[in-house]
């Protein structure tokens, strides 16, 4: 039986701790992949008409993929605790690479979705990734590595609709994942010549004990079960705005085209930046009071984003400080759950972002369809509701304590 993280032996690397370099070179790793699972949101109008299908349910391409990515989070994350870390990001990436592939050359819409939910099974490489930072940072510089590195997963999610839109509009939708799966195999090939050679195994269990040790954290961490409710939330919300927001900016009266609905990212990218110190505000023990203020942040983002049928510049804003609020939780929220991890960081990261990937699927497909049956102004108070409702439960919790992981 799994120990809770408080209990367990301290397992310290025998190996240097990260340099900037490599942390720099985690961070795009992670964007790349993570890229992987979001292209196809800009590309929903391109992909629903070559396959005939009805603008009410093509959010479950998006689904298909989010949905992948929640069974990888708790099959496949977890060995990263059980495997050396060099020999999982290569199988993972050559695995990733094709399916990947498999989606530019899907014949049909089902033949898509099977793609797209083998993508996001594999694109876990990017929790695999986090967790690896997590656990060779110093613990005093724990909070602002996972910052950075967490940044190149945003930088990675909003960069997926600039070159989406550029790609489609010069050449295919499909050139997208064909370019994609080669930039993804090269990625892999690289961090594997490029990480320690010699990393012994975390953990000496056997893979059915290690999936029953990350289910039983949820029993264990209560900090899990709080902060996993809240990247629920977030990520439905990132998801009500970028999946169905293609379908109002390439209609009437606006008709823009793939290229610049991707700059759109351009804004988003802005706030997450901006909320790169997120993770040493919550080494500073200022991760409640972020918490609280950022869902605040959040619910007035949909406010200007509510403006669109009237001002491109009013969505812009309400981008800005919607992405920042998210960002800001989401490595806040990594920051505590992952401050003593002693050993199990995989299967931390893996329960925590399987409610990331619930709540991102579940965002996908309702707003899509709220779209289609209450319009923009739908879309936004659905967003809005899903962030007041994450103002009042971080409202409601008592302090975190990074130390004993309580929440």
């Amino acid at each position: 039986m799994l120990l809770p993280p408080s209990e367990q032996p301290l397992c310290v690397s025998s190996q240097p701790p990260l340099s900037g370099v490599i942390v720099l070179l985690l961070a795009a790793a992670c964007g790349l992949s993570v890229a992987n699972v979001y292209y196809s949101a800009p590309l929903l109008d391109q992909i629903a008409r070559d396959f005939h299908v009805a603008p009410s349910m093509i959010g479950s391409a998006i689904t298909a993929t989010q949905i992948g990515y929640g069974f990888g989070l708790l099959a496949v994350v977890p060995l990263g605790d059980l495997l050396p870390s060099r020999r999982l990001i290569l199988w993972q990436g050559v695995a990733a690479s094709i399916s990947v592939a498999g989606v530019a050359l899907a014949p049909s819409f089902v033949f898509l979705l099977i793609s797209l939910f083998a993508v996001g099974l594999l694109s876990v490489l990017v929790q695999t990734l986090v967790a690896y930072a997590a656990n060779r940072a110093a613990p005093t510089e724990r909070g602002r590595v996972v910052g950075q590195v967490t940044s190149g997963v945003v930088i990675g999610i909003l960069c997926a609709r600039i070159i989406a839109g550029a790609l489609t509009d010069l050449i295919d939708w499909r050139a997208v994942y064909a370019v994609s799966s080669v930039l993804t195999v090269v990625m892999a090939v690289t961090l594997t010549a490029v990480l320690p050679k010699q990393e012994a195994p975390e953990a000496q269990l056997s893979y059915l004990a290690l999936i029953r040790s990350t289910l039983s954290l949820y029993r264990d961490m209560p900090i899990l079960r709080g902060r996993g409710v809240m990247a629920f939330l977030i990520f439905a919300m990132f998801n009500a705005l970028w999946a169905p927001l293609v379908l109002p900016l390439s209609a009437p009266p606006f008709s823009l085209p793939h290229t610049e609905i991707g700059l759109f990212g351009f804004a988003g990218l802005t706030g997450a930046l901006g909320a790169g110190r997120a993770g040493a505000w919550a080494d500073h023990g200022y991760a409640r009071r972020t918490t609280i203020l950022c869902f605040l942040l959040a619910v007035v983002s949909w406010v200007f984003i509510a403006g669109l049928p009237f001002s491109i510049w009013s969505l812009i804003i309400g981008v800005l400080l919607l992405d920042f609020a998210i960002q800001a939780i989401h490595v806040t929220s990594q920051s505590l759950i992952l401050a003593n991890a002693r050993g199990v960081g995989s299967r931390i990261v893996g329960a925590y972002m399987a409610f990331y990937s619930l709540g991102s699927a579940i965002g996908a497909v309702l707003s899509t369809m709220i779209y289609a049956y209450a319009g923009w102004i739908g879309v936004s108070l659905f967003g809005g509701l899903l962030g007041l409702v994450g103002f009042f439960i971080a409202a409601s919790r008592k302090s975190e304590n990074r130390q004993q992981g309580e929440g």
